[in-house]
């Protein structure tokens, strides 16, 4: 069977990845957006399902004021002895000399949750990631900023022993790796054949990216790095990346790098890391920020590779050179497409525990987890395929088609998990679904630059050519009440297909540039007629966007011109790099009065779905 990357499309970075006897699961970063780390679901290593956010508690965490691309780090999921353990970082502080970066622990019986109160870590850097030793001790590594100038280090790595009964670090914090040329972040350790392997991220995350490894016989060092025979170093310096595009600019995926890694039921072994696909648009030679480098408006994406050890024990990719595989074959496997539905023991308790299969209780397996404690080989039973379920089929996961169309009528008891909101959960204060059956109710709140109680939710661009669409209800009394449809990257960076009220022709719908906090409409106000539904509807091709509109009947018309949305994009934005281009439904009041705008659905349509 075969998994075509990426397999978590648009913006899913920072993978992590455990098995859980038959099931799957990955963590990726969600930084600003809310609810915190997003969680999908396998059991084919193939189709992918959101199946819960870890972070859906206020009490948990506090985004509000946050800047972009800050917030929910790089989190490590891992799994020992019937608890999920999660390490993540909440990042306060970034474009700036002193990082702020706090570092925590949450643990769960069930994947779904309850999650336990959020344990301190130390905050020495970002990237925490927990090990768990085949001698029951448990240790927490991480990376270490340093705000000195120049630095004194291009890359360095702390390990210290955690202690699960005081939930606490232990010891002495001590350094396994540091270095004056090669940076290193994203680190795991994993055991195998008696082996400790810190496996990392080099070079930072864009073009340059790639993935190390490095060895020891003791978890305290000195590790080894492995210098593969299949490398390609162009200068003194360069890391000794096992997987990389930095010398492959021409390769569809690129910025390849962040590896975890996963061993099957039987036997064979898979890494999946961040990517990211990319426009042929630059910013400009003279731009502030990374003059004259690729757009890459989708965000930084999750794909999968196979790997092996090799015969001296060190961890390859499955590839004649470095480059990873576009389209990954995947052993072995079944087509499992699945809803989620975690078995529960007592369903009139909320915090029921899933009930674990044998193959789960047999199996207590995580990526970085020893190899001494994995399960025994063992196959998938039919009768534990969970058949596949919810409101309408194109929500089924992995449909093999070459139009995909994802429509949510707002009908349910919640929103579709697609949808994220800012900083801020989506309380009924703001948002409801039963103040009017079958509808979104949006209470307008604060303004788009707003760090904090924005009334938006939005979902993931996941392709170059995509189209959005809603319809929406707002009557609106004054010039500073709005509602529509966003697209955008963030608070600096949007464009905003919206109704309001202008003192000279009434109700009416225009168009809001943001790019870098430089403001422009490209279009003068169109007047409405008042007291009917209005559609709003946006297409993207590549670089390219057009917005349309419609009164009373789904009979579009274009609105302002086509106009170039490559800088949504993790290179272009003067703050924000580390998220992607989000797509959504907004509502603004700046007058405090908290008009209300109701849409009756969103449409989200691209040409190409996930095989």
């Amino acid at each position: 069977m075969q998994a075509k990357n990426p397999i978590l499309r648009g913006f899913h970075p920072d993978p992590s990845i455990i098995r859980v006897g038959v099931d799957y699961y990955i963590a990726t970063s969600t930084f600003e957006w809310w609810p915190g780390i997003q969680i999908n679901h396998s059991r084919d290593l193939v189709h992918w399902e959101i199946c819960t956010y870890a972070l859906q508690d206020a009490g948990l965490v506090n985004l509000q004021g946050i800047g972009p691309s800050q917030g929910i780090w790089a989190p490590c999921l891992t799994y020992d002895k019937g608890i999920f353990y999660l390490a993540y970082t909440v990042v306060n502080s970034f474009y700036c000399n002193m990082y702020d970066t706090r570092n925590y622990l949450i643990t769960a019986e069930n994947i779904m949750g309850p999650w336990s109160e959020p344990v301190p870590l130390h905050n020495m850097g970002f990237d925490p990631s927990l090990f768990h030793d085949t001698d029951g001790k448990k240790y927490m590594v991480s990376m270490v900023t340093d705000h000195r100038v120049p630095k004194k280090y291009a890359g360095r790595i702390v390990l210290q022993e955690y202690d699960p009964v005081r939930k606490t670090l232990v010891g002495e914090i001590r350094e396994i790796y540091a270095a004056s040329d090669i940076f290193l972040e994203g680190p795991h350790i994993l055991k195998h054949d008696g082996w400790y392997y810190l496996v990392a991220a080099d070079t930072g995350t864009g073009e340059g990216h790639g993935q190390s490894i490095l060895r020891s016989r003791s978890i305290w060092g000195p590790y080894e790095m492995y210098k593969s025979p299949k490398c390609v170093r162009t200068r003194e310096g360069e890391a000794w990346s096992i997987m990389t595009t930095r010398h492959s600019p021409e390769y569809p995926l690129q910025k390849a790098g962040h590896a975890d890694f996963v061993e099957t039921p039987d036997g064979q072994w898979y890494a999946v890391y961040l990517c990211s696909r990319a426009l042929e648009n630059r910013n400009p030679a003279d731009a502030k920020k990374f003059p004259g480098v690729r757009r890459y408006p989708l965000g930084r994406e999750t794909a999968i590779q196979k790997v092996h050890w090799t015969e001296d024990g060190w961890l390859e990719i499955d590839s004649e050179s470095v480059l990873p595989d576009l389209v990954t074959e995947i052993a072995g496997a079944e087509a499992v497409r699945t809803k989620f539905q975690p078995r529960i023991t007592d369903t009139a308790e909320n915090n029921s525990a899933v009930q674990a299969t044998p193959e789960q209780e047999a199996a207590d397996t995580a990526e970085n987890k020893p190899v001494e404690q994995a399960s025994e080989p063992g196959a998938v039973d039919a009768a534990e395929k969970i058949p596949a379920a919810g409101k309408c089929p194109e929500r089924e996961t992995g449909i093999t088609a070459e139009i995909y169309c994802e429509r949510e009528d707002f009908d349910g008891a919640d929103i579709s998990p697609e949808f994220q909101s800012l900083r801020i959960p989506m309380t009924e204060e703001y948002v409801s679904l039963t103040a009017r059956p079958g509808w979104l109710r949006m209470y307008g709140r604060e303004g788009l630059a707003s760090l904090f109680r924005q009334s938006l939710i939005a979902r993931r661009r996941t392709e170059f050519v995509c189209s959005c669409s809603c319809k929406v209800e707002f009557e609106p009394q004054n010039f500073k009440q709005m509602a529509g449809l966003i697209c955008m990257y963030d608070t600096e960076n949007y464009m905003y297909l919206h109704i309001s009220r202008d003192e000279d022709c009434g109700k009416c719908i225009t168009l809001l540039r943001a790019e870098n906090k430089v403001y422009t409409y490209p279009v003068e106000p169109v007047p409405l007629p008042e007291d009917v539904p209005v559609f709003l509807k946006a297409e993207i091709h590549y670089d390219r966007i057009q917005f349309y509109y419609a009164a009373g009947i789904e009979d579009y018309q274009k609105i302002g011109p086509e106009d170039d949305c490559s800088y949504m994009s993790d290179e272009a934005c003067s703050q924000g790099w580390f998220t992607g281009s989000m797509l959504g439904i907004c509502c603004q009041d700046l007058t405090g009065a908290g008009q209300y705008a109701d849409f009756d659905f969103f449409i989200y349509s691209t040409e190409e779905k996930n095989v």
